[in-house]
């Protein structure tokens, strides 16, 4: 499925937020497989405490959801993250801004 933003005052601000290049390493490394923090973080050798933000915005954004949440051996919850995005494009239409989406998975919800 896919969803269409024209609305300026929505689509700047989410733009805004997956162009940073933590973020879109992030979706990237998440769209196929859900991913702890961890995984992520060895994957695309980002700092543990900025995947951890950029994570909590991104899931707050809609942007990336929790596919599961497993119990360690070490009795520890481990949170399991996935892209809610498959694919992303952008045009600006003179005063506007229209952002479309593919949905991975049905996920992406919010919008």
């Amino acid at each position: 499925m896919t969803v269409i933003l024209n609305d300026r005052r929505v689509a700047i601000p989410l733009l805004q937020n997956i162009i940073d290049e933590t973020a879109l390493k992030i979706i990237s490394s998440t769209i196929d497989t859900a991913k702890n923090v961890l995984q992520i973080c060895y994957e695309n050798r980002i700092p543990l405490s900025s995947i951890y933000k950029k994570v909590r915005r991104l899931e707050q954004e809609g942007l990336v959801s929790v596919e599961r949440i497993e119990v360690s051996g070490k009795g520890r919850r481990v949170t399991f993250y996935r892209s809610n995005i498959k694919s992303l494009d952008f045009d600006l239409k003179g005063e506007g801004v229209l952002l479309q989406f593919e949905q991975n998975n049905g996920f992406l919800s919010k919008y």
